[in-house]
């Protein structure tokens, strides 16, 4: 049986009206709040944040890749350094990912590029082959043959040192059939095993294990892969996989999986991070979501802004040239002290801090919204708070 003696998930609160719970997960580097959101430190930084920035905005747990992280630097040297905590100077919870993404990215390409059917023509040239015993691809650094198997994605995650680990799955696509989705949920299944009982062999209470349900858009499936989540000895569980083709698939398939997982561990979404999104998911009993998204609108020049239908502004549009107003009057973070103008100025520059002025405002905001949301729960005005932050 496994066993997390530093782990703890604590519910202490449910909503009345809808399957939102307030709670906190207790891990060896501090407490999660949730509902919470996790910023993608993809190769061990959240870009142009340093760990001061991002407790000041107040983030409380961080994710990085197992799959970059195993190319550069690598994981021997990541442990060698005291682990991912030391090595970034981070010093609050983290999470990796297994790089089960990563190995559907080079098959299917982007999510969007999944739905649409419209591939890039060099997604598959990384991927060599998918078997029973794990991935074979290329390193995108220098082309030599990569393998990632169940045991050796929790290997990698071990010596990383992250406090949540997930096991390795097969992600299945929008454009794959029913039948080889199934396979892929069976595959999971038994990935899954395999990578509790790695997992197992080295277990020193230091990290807490995520089960990945699997089903892609078909709801039987989904049902099956939750229903094994929920009898194995996971601390938690993430949803994963193609999600369908829009907001009302992914509410949909999210549900399916929520109703029937286990309340008394954590939910995690993996890969959605828009404000409809962060409320959509908490409402149906999600914990936490992790999404690049945030960070990647600041780096293409876009503001979430409370309010505002469509969720964000663009700042690079010439409207923003002379508006002397702050990013979002509501915001309290340090970006707000900068006008739009300036900010557009910036970006038209081609000048960094504009990346980072708008990163450290986005992942304020997404805070904003968490700590809001957290409130509402409290009070019972969760409706009334997304009405507010959508703008309708």
């Amino acid at each position: 049986m496994t066993t997390y003696p530093n782990f703890t998930f604590e519910i202490l609160h449910n909503d009345p009206h809808s399957m939102a719970r307030l709670g906190k997960i207790h891990t060896p580097h501090g407490v999660i709040e949730t509902p919470n959101f996790i910023f993608c430190g993809t190769r061990a930084t959240v870009k142009t944040m340093t760990p001061a920035d991002l407790k000041k905005c107040g983030a409380q747990v961080i994710l990085a890749n197992n799959y970059h992280l195993m190319i550069q630097p690598g994981a021997d040297l990541i442990e060698k350094m005291g682990g991912l905590h030391k090595f970034t100077g981070w010093d609050g919870p983290m999470l990796t990912d297994s790089g089960g993404y990563q190995v559907f990215a080079m098959k299917h390409g982007s999510v969007s590029e999944d739905t649409t059917g419209v591939k890039r023509t060099t997604t598959k040239q990384s991927l060599l082959k998918v078997t029973e015993e794990g991935a074979y691809f290329r390193s995108y650094k220098d082309g030599a043959e990569l393998f990632l198997s169940p045991e050796r994605a929790m290997e990698l995650q071990r010596k990383l040192g992250a406090d949540l680990v997930v096991q390795f799955d097969e992600c299945t696509a929008y454009q794959d059939s029913k039948e080889y989705s199934a396979l892929g949920v069976e595959r999971s299944m038994r990935w899954g095993d395999r990578s509790l009982a790695e997992f197992n062999r080295h277990n020193n209470g230091a990290q807490g294990v995520y089960g990945v349900i699997q089903g892609a858009h078909f709801q039987d499936l989904r049902e099956m892969s939750t229903d094994y989540v929920n009898d194995r000895d996971f601390f938690g569980i993430a949803i994963g996989g193609s999600m369908g083709k829009g907001p009302q698939d992914l509410d949909m398939v999210t549900e399916w999986c929520t109703r029937r997982a286990r309340p008394d561990r954590p939910r995690h979404l993996l890969g959605y991070g828009l404000v409809r999104d962060v409320f959509a998911a908490v409402r149906l009993g999600v914990d936490t979501l992790d999404c690049v998204h945030p960070t990647r609108l600041a780096r293409h020049g876009s503001a979430i802004v409370k309010g505002v239908k469509g969720e964000r502004i663009n700042l690079l549009n010439a409207q923003y040239r002379d508006d002397p107003n702050p990013i979002d009057p509501s915001c309290d973070c340090y970006a707000e002290g900068f006008s739009r103008a300036y900010i557009h100025h910036l970006l038209k520059s081609g000048e960094a801090l504009a990346i980072q002025l708008l990163t450290i405002h986005n992942v304020r905001t997404m805070m904003r919204l968490v700590e809001e949301s957290r409130a509402a729960l409290r009070n019972g005005t969760l409706k009334q708070l997304e009405k507010e932050w959508l703008g309708v």
